[in-house]
């Protein structure tokens, strides 16, 4: 690779432009061949970075954080990376939309428009909302999760009380959530940001977990309660929610995956179904009911259904168990969870 290419790509988060490669001399007919040749992968038009640092990158963050690296790489106007796009850089925890945009909030445009897979916005901000992540300009944690919640129209809680949730979980407190959002009065969707961050909590550890927490919320059956322990002496357990004596548990996909195959399990499917198996039966001993959901149940095709489901498993353990718990008190776990 040329040097002065191979320099600047070093510096660039592994991208490069095209006017920078035809300024060290490369030319089109090169470019074009390198990408052929598949040694070079086109990011986005007049952006590229190598084959072997593409492959490398998750598809669902790591690829599009690099699309929205390069939109800004290209860009020459002033501009703070937003919304989904510095939810990626930051790692938090998102509902991904469909189309995935690259989005940047922009200082001097009107409204909100996109263009090139790229939506520009116009909204007032602090300088002390602006953090710098890999030498890009992009909205802090609480901005970054209010934002999504706003932007999703009316069914933007699916989006924000995930974003917040994750927010929280890196150590932004609620005030500094209540705070962001206060500005923003008037603007549009802001009682979904509001009601985001009033629902938001730290309690759960993905984007499962809060997803299912709403779904529970809204059946309006009790007070929820993330990671709820309980031990015995013998054994000890947490679970995702607790309403009453019924628990809820998000199961993801990667609970069952081996750790080299994007997962964590340490031992074969099998090994860690039965070990799942064991830990329900255990945990139901203690006369609790308990309702499982997955990634599919949580699709907006499927919400009602699962809550229907949930709904008649909850109601049927409270007529078999009641709903308190005081019985429970020498096995219950007072201490705070400590994070995976």
């Amino acid at each position: 690779m040329h040097p002065e290419i191979a320099e600047l790509m070093s510096t660039q988060r592994g991208l490069v432009l095209r006017r920078q490669v035809l300024k060290a001399g490369v030319t089109q007919e090169c470019i074009g061949r390198l990408v052929r040749m598949g040694e070079w992968v086109v990011v986005r038009r007049g952006v590229y970075t190598t084959s072997p640092r593409w492959s490398s990158l998750d598809e669902h963050r790591g690829q599009p954080l690099l699309r929205a690296w390069a939109a800004s790489l290209n860009m020459s106007q002033s501009h703070v990376l937003s919304h989904e796009s510095a939810a990626l850089a930051h790692g938090m925890q998102i509902v991904h939309p469909r189309p995935m945009l690259v989005h940047v909030t922009r200082f001097g445009v009107r409204g909100c428009r996109t263009r090139h897979g790229v939506c520009h916005h116009l909204a007032p901000f602090e300088s002390e909302q602006i953090e710098f992540i890999e030498g890009v300009a992009t909205f802090d944690k609480a901005r970054t999760a209010v934002d999504i919640a706003r932007s999703h129209g009316q069914k933007g809680l699916r989006y924000g009380l995930v974003a917040c949730d994750s927010a929280m979980r890196a150590g932004v407190t609620r005030e500094v959530l209540e705070q962001t959002v206060l500005p923003m009065r008037n603007w549009p969707n802001v009682k979904v940001a509001r009601e985001s961050v009033a629902l938001a909590d730290p309690g759960s550890e993905g984007a499962g977990e809060s997803l299912t927490r709403m779904l529970v919320l809204q059946l309006g059956m009790g007070e929820v309660e993330t990671q709820f322990g309980i031990r015995d002496g013998t054994r000890e357990a947490w679970c995702d929610l607790r309403v009453g004596r019924h628990l809820i548990e998000f199961d993801g996909r990667i609970k069952y995956q081996r750790q080299g195959e994007g997962g964590v399990a340490r031992g074969d499917a099998a090994e860690v179904l039965w070990k799942e198996k064991q830990r329900q039966d255990w945990l139901c001993g203690f006369g609790l009911g308990m309702s499982r959901v997955t990634w599919d149940e949580l699709m907006p095709s499927r919400w009602k259904l699962t809550q229907a489901r949930v709904a008649r498993e909850m109601t049927a353990s409270q007529r078999r168990y009641g709903a308190d718990i005081g019985d429970l008190e020498a096995y219950v776990i007072r201490d705070p969870r400590l994070r995976r």
